[in-house]
């Protein structure tokens, strides 16, 4: 496990990477001097507690925000020095929060991922039509094809954004927290859709608030604390009893899942008064 003391490079090969970067907004710091690769073909998942700094670090290697000092690193140029369908064509963000325009479908709004794509005299074409269609049965959308994205439920618009992103068809994919708003049955088929798409070879990089989704998902864990990687590395490297307790303030058990035996956590909660 490599910790945020010691402020080296993982050592993977890494398409993505964050060099010594201080990121924030209006002149307040969130990280400062943050130094991270997400390595290559994985799914790295981001934890922490809130307003740790997660979503801020996935804004800048988006390109959304600027490090004051500092680079993010996209094959082996800064990310700032290409022109912005460039960025798009190699990395997709399904952000937080989102808002569609008025009157659009779902067909419509999915289709604008393959903005990316197109050129100034490039008509639409089989494979754009193929690239919607496909993400749109991913994401178990086909059927609201028609329907305005402004009348459907928050799950519902949730994956449609998540099929947008997909239509994209990026060898990088960012995600903040994408199962905000869905229940249980449709979290695991997402999750289980990420997991298809790394395995197919796609770099995938989540922010998720559940800790076991993470450890069961995901093939390399980053963990924040105020503004700082703490740690990370295998989900069995990083979710650990001592981890919980400094970074979430939780005291726990960690288990096996008795799944897919990878850590699962269980809060012992407060203490009973028993008398």
């Amino acid at each position: 496990m490599t910790t945020a003391t010691e402020q080296t490079l993982t050592p993977y090969a890494a398409r993505l990477e964050v060099r010594g970067a201080s990121i924030g907004y209006n002149r307040r710091p969130v990280s400062e001097q943050l130094s991270v690769r997400i390595p290559d073909q994985s799914f790295t998942v981001v934890i922490g507690p809130n307003a740790c700094g997660k979503s801020t670090l996935l804004r800048a290697v988006s390109r959304l925000v600027a490090p004051s000092s500092g680079q993010v690193v996209l094959d082996g140029r800064s990310i700032a020095s290409y022109r912005a369908k460039e960025v798009a064509r190699r990395l997709g963000l399904l952000p937080q929060t989102s808002s569609a325009p008025d009157g659009i479908t779902v067909a419509e709004l999915v289709a604008r991922g393959r903005h990316p794509h197109q050129k100034l005299l490039r008509q639409w074409t089989a494979q754009d039509e193929r690239a919607v269609l496909d993400a749109m049965a991913a994401t178990a959308v086909t059927d609201l094809s028609g329907r305005h994205v402004d009348e459907l439920s928050g799950g519902q618009r949730q994956r449609v954004w998540v099929a947008m992103v997909l239509a994209q068809q990026t060898p990088i994919m960012l995600l903040d927290e994408p199962t905000t708003f869905l229940d249980i049955a449709h979290q695991i088929d997402l999750l289980e859709l990420f997991t298809d798409l790394h395995r197919a070879g796609r770099t995938l990089v989540a922010v998720l608030h559940d800790l076991n989704h993470a450890a069961r998902y995901a093939t390399h864990l980053i963990a924040m604390h105020e503004g700082r990687i703490v740690a990370e590395g295998t989900p069995q490297e990083v979710v650990t009893a001592d981890l919980v307790r400094k970074v979430f303030a939780l005291e726990c058990r960690i288990v096996p899942d008795p799944v897919t035996g990878t850590p699962m956590v269980i809060p012992l909660g407060r203490p009973r008064d028993t008398r």
